[in-house]
């Protein structure tokens, strides 16, 4: 396993990586919605920019959301869901990895929203 430089994360707040290759598979850390002024307004617009994060990780790592195989939504309060959904389902397009989405009672900085993702990227 490896770590994978990626300029294009925000700063991680503790003793990890935001993505690691560990073999075919390119690993992201959760993506919380912190943009460059901070974490966004709401739970629809923290989706948005978690999942942006999350496409400018894979880019750093040569990946796409195509690629991606999985990924796990951290929610803090369900009712929260179909917004996160719609914005996740615009995001992702006709491509459909594996989900599941859970919620949790806190997540770090407060946020009400987290995107972590798996991609299948073989090693070239």
């Amino acid at each position: 396993m490896q770590p994978i430089p990626t300029p294009s994360a925000p700063a991680v707040a503790g003793p990890y990586s935001p993505a690691v290759r560990a073999g075919d598979w390119i690993v992201l850390a959760g993506q919380l919605g912190l943009g460059p002024d901070g974490l966004a307004e709401g739970a629809e617009a923290q989706a948005r920019q978690s999942l942006a994060n999350v496409v400018a990780v894979l880019a750093d790592c040569g990946a796409t959301l195509a690629d991606v195989a999985k990924t796990t939504v951290f929610v803090t309060d369900l009712g929260d869901f179909a917004a996160v959904n719609a914005v996740y389902a615009e995001a992702f397009g006709e491509h459909r990895p594996a989900r599941s989405t859970v919620q949790v009672a806190a997540l770090p900085a407060g946020a009400a929203v987290e995107v972590e993702a798996w991609a299948y990227l073989p090693a070239r």
